[in-house]
């Protein structure tokens, strides 16, 4: 069709085509499925259930359960989840349901033990409560370390990038007005159809952040388009194939599903930064992002995507030969998703405590001072970390109490030594708990607070921490 109409213009494009066809798979959090196992004998009010390990939401009466994606197992916590039971059930296999509850008059069951497989169940439906993102940001990290996030692995000092979305195959960016796409809308989903039942959570159309929540038949899905998936050191996901047929009612229509990758702009995103607003260092296109490499700052970087433009192609593949041969018919939308829609964030009654709240003026000194110096600094500043500075008071290493004390026993007298080079650090503006965590992650007990040119502005300390969260 993007071809058709580059080629031959909108009006012939209108006259020639009926229906365009979506696809995207890619992982979403926001997923998950309602199932009911029915009643047991004698019948049990479930309170908390555990299916292959992993616990289960109890959101309605006595049998009804929510499998939520990120969900993870209690043995195997970041390596199976939620997504990972939504998978084995739609392939046939068997899962183990654990159960316990209060017990009723009516409900004296305390606990249930069984195996089922989705033909044991009365309901099998994934819900989703977001999905389709129109776009996503791309992700980079431009910390010292290495990051583990919901986009994957980010190598230090902007190693390397990463992306999610299909661009110009996405369902929301080729209808952006939601024109044909509203709730009742039938679509492809998981490998069956499914249908749209609202706008999805998050839903941000004016910053071309639009979202769908979803729903349909698992039991009639497959596990080529329904995926569950672990990101390493961040937890479990679910990745979803989802495609929506457009039907070209108008020119417009006809213009809007002609857009291509170098049109369908996103943000280069520092997600070292762990504040709702992290720093936005570029702009770059679909078209860069699919070639391997973006630039930023006059700086190329390798990127990768998280989603599978292969798997959205099939999916984009099958929904036409569904409609070609009457297996799927298109429907109209009962109601229009909303085009004006504002994404809040929290309303947050209590404040945060950031870094900067706690941080301490530094002890530094120069790497070509005698130890003894150093340590009579420790003793009169009382203090246990000495940071290593150079002229520019920019961030050089750092020294403990304990290094000193090993030093002077061992007869050492160079600083250069025994200090520390490879400094784990925090900035002042990011939240203490992530400070906190760092430093267990680590095993260590104080972070040189640095500003973007390592300039040192302070330290903080796990006693800093522990004083804090004390008051």
């Amino acid at each position: 069709m993007k071809r058709l109409v580059e080629s031959s213009g909108v009006e012939v494009a209108f006259r020639e085509v009926d229906v365009v066809t979506t696809g995207t798979f890619g992982a979403m959090c926001s997923s998950g499925a309602i199932i009911n196992v029915g009643h047991s004998d004698p019948p049990i009010k479930i309170e908390k259930a555990w299916i292959n390990d992993v616990p289960i939401c109890h959101p309605g009466a006595a049998v009804d359960l929510y499998i939520g994606a990120t969900s993870m197992s209690e043995r195997q916590r970041l390596e199976y989840g939620g997504g990972h039971v939504i998978e084995d059930l739609v392939s046939g296999k068997e899962v183990e349901l654990k159960a316990t509850a209060y017990g009723t008059d009516c409900y004296p069951r305390t606990q249930v033990k069984t195996r089922l497989t989705k033909d044991d169940l009365n309901q099998f439906y994934l819900l989703n409560f977001r999905n389709c993102y129109q776009r996503y940001n791309c992700a980079v990290n431009g910390s010292d370390e290495t990051i583990y996030t919901y986009m994957g692995k980010l190598l230090p000092r902007l190693r390397n990038a990463t992306f999610s979305g299909a661009g110009e195959l996405n369902p929301l960016m080729n209808d952006p007005d939601y024109e044909t796409i509203g709730i009742g809308t039938r679509i492809f989903l998981g490998g069956s159809q499914g249908y749209v039942i609202s706008e999805g959570t998050q839903h941000d159309p004016q910053n071309s952040f639009g979202t769908i929540m979803v729903r349909g038949d698992a039991k009639q899905m497959s596990p080529e388009f329904l995926r569950g998936a672990s990101f390493t050191g961040y937890g479990n996901t679910l990745y979803v194939g989802l495609g929506i047929p457009i039907p070209i009612l108008n020119e417009g229509l006809a213009k809007k599903v002609a857009i291509r990758d170098e049109k369908i702009f996103t943000n280069v995103v520092d997600y070292s930064v762990p504040r709702k607003d992290r720093p936005k260092l570029a702009q770059v296109s679909y078209k860069e992002l699919k070639s391997g490499a973006i630039t930023v700052n006059d700086r190329k970087i390798k990127v990768s995507s998280l989603s599978s433009l292969k798997t959205a192609r099939k999916i984009a593949g099958t929904l036409k030969s569904w409609i070609a041969n009457g297996e799927f018919f298109l429907t109209s939308p009962v109601e229009r998703l909303p085009v004006d829609s504002v994404f809040k964030s929290m309303r947050q009654t209590e404040g945060t405590p950031f870094v900067v709240s706690v941080m301490q003026k530094p002890v530094t000194c120069y790497a070509d001072e005698d130890i003894r110096a150093i340590a009579e600094r420790i003793v009169t500043r009382s203090v246990n970390h000495i940071i290593v500075v150079d002229e520019d008071e920019k961030l050089g290493g750092i020294v403990t109490s304990w290094d000193i004390t090993r030093a002077m026993a061992e007869g050492k007298t160079a600083l250069a030594d025994i200090m520390t080079r490879r400094v784990v650090t925090a900035k002042p503006d990011e939240p203490l708990d992530a400070a906190s965590r760092r430093m267990a992650q680590h095993n260590i007990s104080a972070l040189p607070v640095i500003d973007a040119k390592r300039k040192v502005l302070g330290i903080v300390t796990a006693e800093d921490v522990s004083k804090l969260l004390g008051r």
